[in-house]
């Protein structure tokens, strides 16, 4: 599921995606193309600042011109959508740039309106492999819809990891 490329694309690919910005304007070109005057005012960012993050991603295969269009004062207008690339990428071990995105994103959003499930389980190989299986399926089954044009956004995000629970002396 991870495509192979060479040292240097995966460097500049880790790069790329180690900003929480960069992963919110991925997320904000997932499903419409915005242009870089867009993105900025979405996310409170300097045009300028934003460019460079924009140039980043596109450079890197993870955001895409589309063809321009004229905006509301005439002006030529370029958007950019994302191409997917993300969508399942590794990223270096250590890094907490997804958490880190996730958090300033929850932060935006009214705590009614967060919807958290936190699970313990204990699992064997096999089982762990299975839920592992699942997980993918089920994702990548939503993802392969492509959005509901009458649709909702929403942002999902899965955490499996060891916990620090042992068994139990018996």
């Amino acid at each position: 599921m991870h495509e192979e490329v060479d040292d240097e694309t995966l460097q500049a690919g880790y790069r790329a995606l180690s900003s929480p910005l960069r992963l919110r304007i991925l997320r904000l070109c997932a499903f419409d193309a915005r242009t870089n005057k867009e993105l900025a005012e979405l996310l409170g960012v300097n045009p300028g600042t934003m460019l460079h993050h924009v140039r980043t991603l596109v450079s890197t295969g993870f955001l895409e011109a589309q063809p321009e269009r004229v905006g509301a004062q005439g002006a030529r207008e370029v958007p950019y959508l994302a191409t997917g690339r993300s969508w399942r990428t590794r990223l270096p071990e250590g890094s907490t740039v997804i958490m880190d995105t996730f958090l300033q994103q929850v932060a935006e959003v009214p705590p009614d309106k967060v919807e958290i499930s936190w699970l313990g389980l204990r699992l064997n190989a096999e089982h762990k492999a299975e839920l592992d299986r699942r997980l993918a399926e089920l994702l990548t089954e939503f993802k392969d819809r492509g959005p509901d044009a009458d649709g909702d956004a929403y942002s999902l995000v899965t955490v499996v990891h060891p916990d620090r629970n042992p068994p139990a002396a018996r």
